[in-house]
């Protein structure tokens, strides 16, 4: 008896586009562009991809820098003709590319294409000038800009749906910058990296996350209620560190003074030097109740005025259940005695860090007022778990006696584990 076999069926083709362009987004647009030989139900599968990121994979095989930016043009330029579709992502970070007539052409494309989610990040060399039609992109929700030069029209009202913005070395107007984000009213993330003598004033009511890295003389947050996550990297310049000498106000205050929401705060170097100027130790009038994750780097305990700055912090973080600090390794000696009684002093008799769980110091070099803090810590967190102490690598003396002290402070936590970490990594 015979029996005739079912023809064979092309599943795979049959596939819904939504399955199908979820593969194809797995791949470099390269490849993605090569499934057009695969069948001809295949050949413009590729054309209707709404993600596309473009970057030098796209013209790999080739060392002549000339011929792979010649490629890379003509690859893009051919792709956006033949796209057929709505495009919800552009990305393009390339080394190949500078400032290119082909590229104002591109993104002149793509302002009519209702693009959500917009990445330039070109070469180095001449830095790229923003053309006027990148501020029509009316239904941006994300925008990356590496390397560029920006200068919004008179008539530019802000992205009022953008939530997301990163800029990274971008030459912009300070007045400007301050503009962009207060007219950007849903923004929920903010990126500033590698700007330069910068003085800044935020006003973004639904900000949550923000990112703040370069120069900066004066960083002012005046309208951010909703921030619940800071990171900040400052460079010192001369010219910075005049002017820090020369200022009156308080740069806690203008920084830190409203925001009550606030759940993480990350301080890289010179971050504490800097909250330090005009600060007093003085309780503050809306305790970050929110604030769970503390971590401060190169912390100077020789500087009075940046020890306040960290006792401030945790004094009025009731809720505080992580806390990092690094201390300075190359601050200088102390020109004056230390004040051997200022833990007792300044802090209230019934301090109590109730969450804290997990202390981490790092870079310690053993001098009084780190030794106070580790103390005052020990003594005070009833729920401390981890107390991880790492003392500075220019420490090569007296560790062993370092480490006796610490094991002779009171713990609060009959838990609490003291790590002494000898050798950093």
């Amino acid at each position: 008896m015979h029996t005739e076999l079912p023809s064979e069926e092309d599943y795979i083709s049959d596939l819904p586009q939504s399955i199908v362009e979820t593969i194809l987004t797995k791949l470099p647009l390269r490849d993605a562009v090569r499934t057009s030989i695969l069948s001809s139900k295949w050949r413009y599968k590729w054309a209707a991809l709404t993600q596309l990121e473009f970057d030098d994979k796209c013209v790999s095989g080739t060392y002549d820098r000339t011929l792979a930016e010649t490629n890379l043009v003509n690859f893009v330029t051919r792709f956006l003709f033949l796209h057929d579709g709505p495009i919800h992502r552009f990305s393009l970070s390339t080394a190949y590319l500078q400032s290119s007539p082909d590229v104002d052409q591109w993104l002149l494309f793509l302002s009519r294409k209702d693009v959500k989610d917009l990445v330039l990040e070109l070469g180095e060399g001449e830095w790229f000038r923003a053309p006027s039609c990148l501020f029509a992109f009316k239904k941006l929700v994300r925008l990356e800009l590496v390397r560029c030069e920006l200068d919004p029209p008179l008539s530019f009202k802000g992205f009022l749906n953008l939530k997301h913005l990163n800029l990274q070395q971008v030459l912009i107007a300070p007045d400007t910058v301050e503009n962009l984000i207060s007219s950007c009213t849903l923004l929920e993330s903010l990126t500033l990296s590698y700007f330069d003598s910068l003085e800044l004033t935020i006003r973004a009511p639904n900000l949550k996350y923000l990112i703040l890295e370069g120069e900066f003389k004066d960083i002012c947050l005046e309208n951010t209620p909703m921030l619940v996550a800071i990171s900040v990297a400052m460079y010192m310049t001369d010219d910075i560190a005049e002017h820090f000498g020369q200022s009156s106000s308080c740069n806690f205050d203008k920084f830190l003074g409203g925001v009550p929401s606030l759940q993480r705060l990350i301080g890289h170097i010179y971050f504490t030097k800097y909250m330090s100027i005009g600060n007093t130790l003085r309780k503050t009038p809306t305790p970050y109740r929110q604030l769970k994750v503390i971590e401060l780097y190169q912390v100077s305990f020789e500087d009075m005025k940046e020890i306040m700055v960290v006792l401030r912090l945790i004094l009025n973080a009731p809720n505080l259940q992580e806390l990092q600090i690094s201390g300075s390794s190359n601050s200088s000696s102390a020109s004056e005695a230390p004040d051997l009684d200022f833990w007792e002093k300044e802090c209230p008799r019934d301090c109590t860090f109730e969450r804290l769980k997990m202390v981490k110091m790092t870079d310690m070099s053993g001098v009084p007022h780190e030794m106070g803090f580790i103390k005052l810590l020990l003594g005070n967190s009833p729920v401390l778990e981890i107390m991880s102490i790492t003392p500075s690598v220019y420490v090569t003396e007296g560790r062993l006696n370092l480490l006796i002290e610490l094991l002779r402070f009171r713990r609060a936590s009959a838990e609490a584990e003291l790590i002494f970490v000898q050798d950093q990594v």
